[in-house]
């Protein structure tokens, strides 16, 4: 286990690191960044041995505390430049449930324009919109969902361009976590389907017109 001192070291060695990367450069080349790399390398090999989706998210959960003082220190002494870590440490956050803590970073990263490494063909604020709303997707069909979370998501990605089909998907999730509220939820559902008529929400449109008292579909505010 990490001493506290030793993790003190790693986010002050990270915030100055960061700090001296100038916004639209790249953190490479700086001593704790390479450091973090060459893990980020090991510990993707390690993942790439595991088949199981499953046994994938929790050998996450068990890597990310190793990269958690390095993310705080670029994220609070960090001037933007370009940081492939904390790229890889947004996305396996997500996988592994840490939601907060992926946006955290989506947060920084879309704000100082970061692109996806090369092997990703979609643009960064399409990762974080799909992923997002398909990962809460998925965990709606058994548990509710904290719609703030995609709320956020929604106003981090709102002025980048993406296809129509993944912004769909997003409104479709923070629909699906509103459905306790008809009221709220309706709106976010008829946008997506404005923007994808197959997304697949016509019958529950339907269904919460119904619990509105409008079954015949009236005007409703958009988002």
């Amino acid at each position: 286990m990490t001493s506290p001192a030793r993790r003190h070291y790693q986010q002050v060695s990270a915030a100055l690191a960061a700090a001296a990367a100038a916004p639209g450069e790249s953190m490479e080349g700086a001593g704790p960044y390479d450091l973090m790399l060459a893990k980020l390398h090991q510990d993707k090999h390690r993942l790439k041995l595991v088949q199981s989706i499953e046994r994938k998210a929790d050998t996450k959960r068990e890597i990310l505390p190793d990269y958690a003082d390095y993310v705080a220190g670029v994220l609070a002494g960090g001037r933007g430049a370009q940081d492939d870590v904390l790229l890889a440490v947004m996305i396996w956050r997500l996988d592994a449930g840490d939601y907060p803590g992926c946006l955290d970073i989506a947060d920084y990263a879309l704000a100082n324009n970061w692109k996806m490494p090369d092997q990703f063909s979609r643009t960064l604020a399409t990762v974080v919109a799909e992923d997002f709303a398909e990962a809460a997707l998925i965990v709606l069909k058994a548990e509710q969902f904290d719609p703030q979370l995609l709320q956020r998501v929604a106003a981090l990605t709102d002025q980048h361009d993406m296809p129509d089909q993944v912004r769909a998907k997003l409104y479709k999730a923070i629909g699906y976590a509103l459905q306790a509220d008809p009221a709220e939820a309706l709106p976010y559902l008829e946008r997506a389907l404005q923007l994808f008529d197959r997304i697949g929400v016509k019958k529950d449109i339907e269904r919460l017109q119904k619990q509105l008292g409008n079954p015949a579909g009236g005007d409703s505010a958009g988002t």
